[in-house]
């Protein structure tokens, strides 16, 4: 009798847990943006980190939202990695060795082709995992459609020091830390 009432327990305890549909109503169907792997929340961690780790926690996060703008806007690639990779590459290298290689400093994200390591140091391995699980975060949220973006759309940014051609082309929308950020408004 007892393992019976503890069978029943346990069963009623899963029911009530897994909130199963006979017992509640449906949930109102959710359209996730897109799977995000890991390889992608790499891109967005390394993205956040080598573009703002001299910047405010906000400042970082604000670096990943627009790279995550980006993803979601028809004129770039459609994934984080080949929105961190975007830029010209090299002929020369894929003729001669197969292999392709950006220019140097001309990628839409500077730290990618600037020619230096891309190795995270080994006295900042405790703030990159901090932004690698605040990129998986992020890209959860994202795919919810539940991501509060406090650039407001930014598409572009850059820093306080530099004056880029195209940011006249661009609507200036907030500046947090040494950024500015822009959206690129669509043609209407």
């Amino acid at each position: 009798m007892l393992n019976e009432y503890r069978i029943k327990s346990i069963v009623a305890a899963g029911i009530a847990f897994l909130g199963l549909s006979f017992c509640s109503p449906p949930a109102p169907a959710v359209e996730l943006k897109k799977i995000i792997t890991q390889d992608q929340a790499v891109c967005l961690a390394k993205n956040m980190y080598f573009e703002a780790r001299n910047q405010s926690w906000r400042g970082i996060i604000a670096v990943g939202m627009v790279t995550l703008n980006r993803v979601s806007d028809n004129r770039f690639p459609d994934n984080l990695c080949a929105v961190v990779k975007q830029g010209p590459t090299s002929k020369w290298w894929f003729k001669t060795k197969g292999k392709i290689v950006p220019i140097r400093h001309k990628c839409q994200f500077s730290w990618y082709c600037d020619g230096k390591s891309d190795k995270i140091s080994k006295f900042d391995i405790e703030l990159y995992n901090a932004i690698f699980l605040k990129a998986v975060r992020m890209i959860g949220a994202y795919n919810w459609g539940s991501l509060e973006d406090m650039t407001k759309g930014s598409t572009h940014y850059h820093a306080d020091y530099v004056y880029p051609a195209w940011r006249e082309q661009k609507t200036k929308m907030i500046t947090i830390g040494n950024h500015i950020f822009y959206k690129w408004e669509q043609s209407k």
